[in-house]
């Protein structure tokens, strides 16, 4: 596979919404399919509640999006989106089901520490290193924010996901399990995973 050079900075502009959209749901469908779906309603609902000041992009020299991780603080996620919101988008009645299965998967945040939320690297660009430096660039934005840590959640049908966290310094701090709600979301159980970081000098 032919390396491609890349960059990664902070934020996206309003038409590349559908495609951070897409490339997310590609990642994310096997999670959220039952919950967010069907896919154009799915992508419907994520292009419209993406927030460009919690995401971080890799790009191409020609500017196409490669990867995307997004991360959540006290002032906000990656994806937002109210019970309103989700009505807009599914109808109320629909939205009443929907937003309490979305609150299991929910990660609650801790002093301190900056939440990474989803990760994921477009097809054709799986490889090259880009995961390693998104997670990077996650640290760095941590460090930036004056935050002590980094904390995700990996799927216990992602071994793979599981090993490059291990091998860029994280730890494992605790399991949840989601009991019979496995069968909505299609995974058994997570495992939340921690980095220490070093404060900027």
């Amino acid at each position: 596979m032919q390396p491609v050079d890349f960059t990664v900075t902070k934020g996206f502009s309003d038409h590349e919404r559908a495609q951070i959209a897409a490339l997310y749901w590609e990642a994310f469908t096997q999670k959220l399919h039952h919950v967010l779906g069907p896919e154009d309603k799915a992508l419907q609902f994520i292009a419209a509640h993406l927030h460009p000041d919690f995401a971080l992009i890799a790009r191409d020299t020609e500017g196409q999006i490669l990867g995307v991780a997004g991360f959540k603080t006290q002032q906000g996620a990656l994806i937002g989106g109210s019970l309103r919101d989700i009505a807009e988008t599914y109808g109320w009645l629909s939205a009443c089901w929907r937003a309490p299965l979305l609150a299991l998967v929910e990660r609650d945040l801790a002093e301190g520490v900056l939440l990474m939320d989803g990760i994921c690297v477009s097809a054709q660009a799986r490889g090259m290193g880009l995961g390693t430096a998104l997670l990077d660039a996650i640290k760095q934005e941590a460090a930036t924010q004056g935050l002590n840590a980094v904390r995700l959640d990996v799927i216990n049908t992602n071994p793979r996901a599981r090993a490059l966290y291990q091998r860029e310094g994280f730890r494992e701090i605790g399991q949840e399990n989601l009991g019979p709600f496995k069968y909505v979301f299609g995974f058994d159980s997570s495992t939340q995973m921690l980095c220490p970081i070093a404060p900027v000098p």
